[in-house]
């Protein structure tokens, strides 16, 4: 055999051999895997063989740029609305508390190092790591907002991710499409601080159902499970 014959014979030898060697690697890769899932981990199992289904990409009528299409949803996801009235001096409230560092300590402990960022891509590990190294520096930057209760609108900037509906009929329209928006991390810390003041003082003010346990500290599925016995006994 010439050696121009023999090249292709070999080229195709050596492919096939390549596809064959990744096939086996995946097969003994899955197998590994499900031996060692786990209660964590078996959700994880359970998407990868399941699949995902590929994105659909947005194809309107009467859009054919990018430009174009991103009018085209900007318009339902976010409606005309009337001009903000014009910034006034917001007073102070005197019966905030200060922020503490443990309250920050608390907000950050229920962030998650996997969420997507907003439009500055600080994630959360980074202001775990600043909370760290300055405790003071959070809680000084959140005490004044909390005191005039002022979210300023550099931390409401957002970034749209948009995803299609599974199961639509039809993919022409702006309806068969969701958004997804990624706000800045900073400004969820400050919903969460937020959420936990309230949250305690609904508590102590007797504002919350004895049986409420959703969003509050100390109640977790063991205290759901003992209410159910309580009443069904």
């Amino acid at each position: 055999m010439r050696k121009s014959q023999a090249s292709p014979a070999l080229a195709r030898v050596a492919r096939n051999t390549y596809f064959k060697a990744i096939q086996s690697a995946k097969r003994v890769h899955w197998s590994q895997f499900l031996a060692d899932v786990d209660l964590r981990s078996v959700w994880d199992g359970r998407k990868i063989g399941a699949g995902r289904a590929p994105d659909r990409f947005p194809s309107f009528e009467h859009a054919s740029s990018p430009t174009q299409i991103n009018n085209t949803l900007f318009q339902p996801f976010f409606p005309p609305r009337p001009s903000p009235p014009p910034p006034l001096i917001l007073p102070a409230f005197k019966e905030v508390p200060p922020v503490l560092p443990a309250e920050v300590s608390s907000a950050l402990r229920k962030s998650s190092h996997t969420s997507a960022p907003g439009p500055s891509r600080i994630p959360y590990s980074i202001w775990k790591q600043v909370h760290k190294a300055n405790e003071r520096l959070l809680p000084s930057l959140f005490t004044p907002l909390l005191t005039h209760g002022y979210n300023p609108l550099a931390m409401m900037r957002a970034n749209g991710i948009v995803l299609d509906t599974p199961g639509k009929p039809d993919y022409r329209t702006p309806s068969s499409f969701r958004l997804i928006v990624l706000l800045e991390t900073v400004s969820k810390i400050l919903e969460r601080l937020s959420a936990l003041r309230l949250a305690s003082a609904a508590r102590s003010l007797g504002h919350l159902h004895p049986n409420q346990c959703g969003s509050l500290a100390g109640r977790a599925v063991s205290t759901v499970s003992l209410l159910l016995l309580t009443k069904s006994a």
